[in-house]
Formats: C-alpha cells, sequence, structure tokens
C-alpha cells in the first residue's frame, strides 16, 4: 500500500469511525470533554475513547512519521 492510499484509508477511518456517531455529538468529542473535566471513570467510557479515537490518532502518528522523514532529507 503507497502512503497516498495510507493518508485515504486512515483519512476515511477518522471521518467515519472518528466522528460517529454523528449527532447530536460526535463520540470522540464528548468522551475527550468527559476526560479533560474527569468524568471520564467507567470502563465503557474508556474503551469508547480508545475505539473512537484510534484512527485519528494513527492517522497523526502517519503524519508525523512522514514529516519526520521528508525532514531528515
Amino acid at each position: 500500500m503507497d502512503r497516498r492510499q495510507r493518508y485515504i484509508f486512515w483519512i476515511v477511518g477518522s471521518l467515519t469511525l472518528g466522528v460517529a456517531p454523528f449527532t447530536p455529538q460526535p463520540h470522540l468529542f464528548e468522551k475527550l470533554g468527559m476526560l479533560f473535566s474527569g468524568q471520564l471513570g467507567r470502563p465503557i467510557d474508556m474503551f469508547d475513547l480508545c475505539l473512537h479515537g484510534l484512527f485519528p490518532a494513527l492517522l497523526a502518528g502517519e503524519l508525523i512519521a512522514h514529516l519526520r522523514s521528508a525532514a531528515a532529507r
């Protein structure tokens, strides 16, 4: 899989799973709000945060790796 295909995969995954469900508020934003306010205590909420944050985190990791390799050239 080339770099362009990986980016498309991570972006599509981030937009679908990362912000699902779309209404009333995406789970990822809800769980991040709970994390920062100190209310993220139940195991299911922690699992939800990991599940919905996986693709955006992997996309960020891919971008950082790409930027580091480009800077090393």
